[in-house]
């Protein structure tokens, strides 16, 4: 099973029960924290959201909330972006267990022109792309850049 790891961009709704005024709607910013009621920044980026649950309750728990119950539930996350040889190159939402097909499918498909057996995908803060075979089992993640080449005839 796929965990999703935040990062900045993401959007999440935290839910302290008990106190509604805890918790809210937030965006993560490029930072990758988030500034909640009482407890200040605190640092999201490679967490899942289970994990930012339990980081929450232990900074409440600390000093101003005697047994917390905290939800975090995930709203929406980066988008992914799909560049060269395919009809609506662009940037599309991304969907849990989206593979590179299917990313494909979502940006119309290849054009006539397009190298069909591979493509370049750069994963979101590196610096490199990397070739990448087309088959119904390759992920794709939020924020990656995918580059369908043309082929050469």
């Amino acid at each position: 099973m796929y965990s999703y790891a935040l990062s900045g961009g993401d959007r999440v709704r935290v839910v302290v029960f008990g106190d509604p005024a805890l918790g809210g709607e937030f965006t993560i910013g490029g930072s990758g924290l988030i500034a909640l009621p009482l407890i200040g920044d605190v640092d999201v980026r490679g967490l899942t959201s289970t994990q930012l649950q339990a980081r929450i309750a232990a900074r409440l728990a600390d000093g101003y909330l005697k047994d917390p119950r905290v939800a975090v539930e995930v709203l929406s996350t980066r988008p992914f972006y799909i560049l060269g040889e395919v009809n609506k190159p662009g940037e599309y939402g991304f969907a849990n267990g989206l593979t590179i097909l299917g990313a494909v499918a979502e940006a119309g498909g290849f054009t006539y022109r397009a190298r069909t057996r591979q493509v370049l995908i750069k994963h979101a803060g590196e610096g490199a792309e990397t070739v990448c075979d087309v088959t119904a089992t390759t992920m794709v993640a939020p924020g990656d850049t995918i580059r369908v080449k043309e082929r050469w005839f």
